[in-house]
């Protein structure tokens, strides 16, 4: 059986799609991409809509989706019932996921410049403020540390 101009085999669509042919195999175990058709000979083929679908889950990752969420935004693509208003939806709980997270990054760093701010890198490691802030069990402990040099 001769494959026909529209029908790609996975190094192709890896090439089209600009990623590794592990990457679609990968995608195929999760279920993200449909399972091909194969040639007489064994070969799998893909079509252009696979390079679609393998570039749409790659941007979503970009934006931050997991591979679960990107399940379901597929599903809601696939389906002609979904309203846009599901995946303005998801979207919007995705944002909102981020938001939160760099808040917490924020804290997060936030606290590392002040225990920065607590030492001159100086003496040895037995009287280091961030290793002993490291080390507190609490934050009262934390603040104490902090403080105190």
């Amino acid at each position: 059986m001769k494959t026909s101009d529209k029908a790609l085999t996975i190094k192709k669509i890896a090439q089209k799609a600009g990623v590794g042919i592990e990457t679609i195999r990968f995608y195929e175990r999760k279920n993200l991409l449909n399972r091909p058709g194969r040639t007489a000979s064994g070969y799998r083929i893909f079509s252009e809509e696979d390079i679609k679908c393998i570039r749409f889950i790659k941007k979503a990752q970009e934006l931050g989706f997991s591979l679960a969420e990107i399940n379901e935004l597929l599903s809601l693509k696939n389906n002609a019932l979904t309203a846009r208003n599901d995946v303005y939806q998801k979207s919007l709980q995705k944002i909102q996921l981020i938001t939160e997270k760099i808040e917490s990054l924020q804290k997060i760093k936030n606290s590392l410049e002040h225990l920065v701010g607590c030492c001159k890198g100086e003496g040895t490691i037995e009287e280091c403020p961030i290793i002993e802030a490291f080390e507190a069990s609490t934050e009262e402990e934390l603040k104490e540390n902090s403080h105190g040099r």
